[in-house]
């Protein structure tokens, strides 16, 4: 990584402090109450040592400083306690605004645009690197300031009574934030390299745990098992080398500050051997100063131990904000979206002219396209993967926008409110996607009010009331995750109930029958089919053998409607639509 780069990491990394500025602030603010203690604390000991070796006052005479000391040192833990809560109540703020920032930005690029990247790296991004820029705003931020202003007042204390002691700290203290810096430049870049293998690694695992099924039965999983096994070496490899910059950045801050603390502790020894006769004013050197100064040089120092501790933590942020930055700033082409509502509950009318289709990155998907679905009627899209059939649909949904016109009703889409109009919207697709925690709950989401009557028309109508005798709690049996506790036909028939209870006036379907056995399909396609007499209706699918009752066919290719009619004058021609029916009977 560039320097420029990295400064305008860090420069965006220092901006989120506005989010928790205050409680940030307090944290220095008890940062330095906590240096200011160290100094009493310093002050009464050496004083306590100078009566005791020095005058011979009895300790019983000095039980009130004794008593001071030991409140102090109690208060200054209870300081410190502080100061950790301040500060992880800081970062823990801070980091829940950036993931909702993050999240906000992934829901307005929609479903189309987060496709392009596996999960398992959007997961890396919303958890774990977020997560990475803690320690950073709550300790290593606060501990920045510190690292100057403790010092400084150590020195103040020690100035007084001894001029060169306070030199000696002063001239070597610079050397330690100036070889910390040479080391984490690389610190960083090697953290930035580790987090884009963890996700391209989280992403691959996903992918292929996935996909498990179809890799053994194309034999893969050996070849698979190998990739990952080279991947996670890899991975480890890049951890162990961040690793090893972060003990050479500590072992570079010991040394130098051992070094400081043994000048210090030589100057006084040869000091009171009467070699030295500088540094206290004209005065002799008294044991009062010497113990001050020894006592507080490892605290002078303290302050940036700790910044080194915590400079793996500017490392892992600026290497996590690398690709936030990138996402939060790519520009992405959102569907315009305006502020009217559809009035009543009728089937809508869809008119098409001249519409391109635009990816969020501002290139052309699919178009041009022309096309009329009166109120009430049922489209089928079909063609070759690639062609645009679900890219028609998210656009439909406003997750994609468009150039030309596409017009809902007689109203222009861009110029609708989303959330109303998505609510007026049913969508099932191939995948089953169950949220909540159980079927009845998964079922009710968008109809949480919904009477027990309606829904066990509903469970009826999709078929879940086939199988819902089976599960052990029936209808309030928890799904799982990724509802691991059903099949995928008994999760695509709830997810086909879960669109039944809810009306509608646009019913958008996407491979609802994909994947699925033959005894769920019918159940699926059966209850689709009923449903889709009920309002205006648009499925994809590849599957053209019960297409006969129908509307409308539209045949796409290359992102163009290039055949529209019915199932039956479509199979007499010698087109398109006919060319996909042969290669489908092939398949079968």
């Amino acid at each position: 990584m560039d320097k420029t780069r990295q400064k305008e990491l860090i420069c965006w990394l220092k901006q989120q402090n506005v989010i928790s500025r205050r409680w940030l602030n307090f944290s220095r603010l008890l940062g330095l109450a906590s240096g200011a203690l160290i100094v009493a604390q310093a002050w009464i000991l050496a004083r306590l040592l100078h009566h005791m070796i020095m005058e011979n006052i009895p300790r019983e005479a000095l039980l009130l400083p004794f008593a001071i000391l030991a409140l102090i040192f109690i208060l200054r833990a209870w300081v410190v306690w502080l100061r950790e809560r301040v500060g992880f109540y800081a970062g823990q703020h801070i980091r829940f605004e950036i993931r909702r920032r993050v999240l906000d930005r992934l829901q307005q690029a929609g479903p189309a645009w987060i496709q392009g990247r596996p999960a398992g790296s959007w997961a890396t991004l919303v958890l774990e690197q977020i997560d990475d820029m803690h320690d950073y705003y709550a300790r290593y931020l606060p501990q920045m300031a510190l690292a100057v202003c403790v010092p400084l007042l150590i020195v103040a204390a020690i100035l007084p009574t001894n001029w060169a002691a306070a030199l000696i700290l002063l001239g070597t203290a610079p050397l330690i934030p100036l070889f910390m810096a040479m080391v984490g430049m690389g610190a960083a870049d090697a953290n930035r390299r580790n987090f884009l293998a963890l996700a391209r690694l989280s992403g691959h695992f996903l992918d292929r745990l996935r996909g498990m099924d179809t890799l053994r039965v194309f034999g893969r999983g050996e070849a698979e098992t190998a990739a990952i096994r080279t991947a996670s070496r890899d991975f480890r490899q890049r951890t162990m080398e961040v690793l090893r910059l972060a003990f050479l950045s500590s072992g570079v801050l010991e040394f130098f500050a051992s070094l400081s603390i043994a000048l210090v502790a030589v100057y006084f020894g040869f000091s009171y051997l009467g070699e030295f006769n500088f540094g206290s004013y004209g005065a002799g050197v008294t044991l009062s100063s010497g113990f001050l100064a020894l006592i507080l040089a490892p605290e002078f120092f303290q302050p940036l131990r700790d910044l080194g501790t915590f400079y793996h933590a500017k490392a892992q942020a600026v290497g996590a904000a690398d690709s936030l930055k990138t996402f939060m700033e790519t520009p992405l082409a959102h569907p315009e979206r305006g502020e009217l509502e559809l009035m009543g509950s009728a089937a809508v009318a869809i008119e098409a002219r001249d519409l391109f289709i635009i990816s969020p990155e501002g290139q052309p998907l699919a178009g041009p396209l022309n096309f009329t679905l009166p109120a009430g009627q049922r489209a089928v899209l079909v063609g070759r993967s690639g062609s645009g059939k679900s890219t028609l649909l998210n656009a439909l949904a406003g997750f994609l926008p468009y150039q030309g016109s596409l017009r809902i009703s007689g109203v222009e889409l861009r110029e609708l409110a989303p959330a109303p109009w998505r609510k007026q919207i049913s969508w099932v697709g191939q995948n089953p996607q169950l949220p909540a925690a159980t079927l009845r709950e998964n079922v009710l989401l968008a109809q949480t009010e919904a009477s027990e009557l309606t829904l066990q028309a509903a469970l009826d109508a999709a078929g879940v009331s086939e199988f819902l005798s089976l599960l052990p709690q029936g209808s309030d049996t928890p799904v799982g995750d990724q509802a691991g506790r059903l099949s995928v036909g008994q999760a695509q028939r709830v997810a086909v109930a879960r669109a039944l209870i809810a009306p509608c006036t646009l019913l958008l379907l996407d491979e609802p029958a994909a994947s699925l056995d033959a005894h769920s399909e019918r159940h699926v396609m059966q209850a689709l089919y009923a449903a889709s007499k009920r309002q205006t209706t648009l499925m994809v699918t590849h599957q053209l053998e019960a297409l006969a009752d129908w509307d409308a066919v539209w045949v796409l290719q290359d992102g163009q409607i290039i055949e529209t009619g019915t199932y039956a004058e479509l199979s007499a021609k010698n087109g398109a639509f006919a060319a996909l029916l042969a290669h489908r009977q092939e398949e079968i």
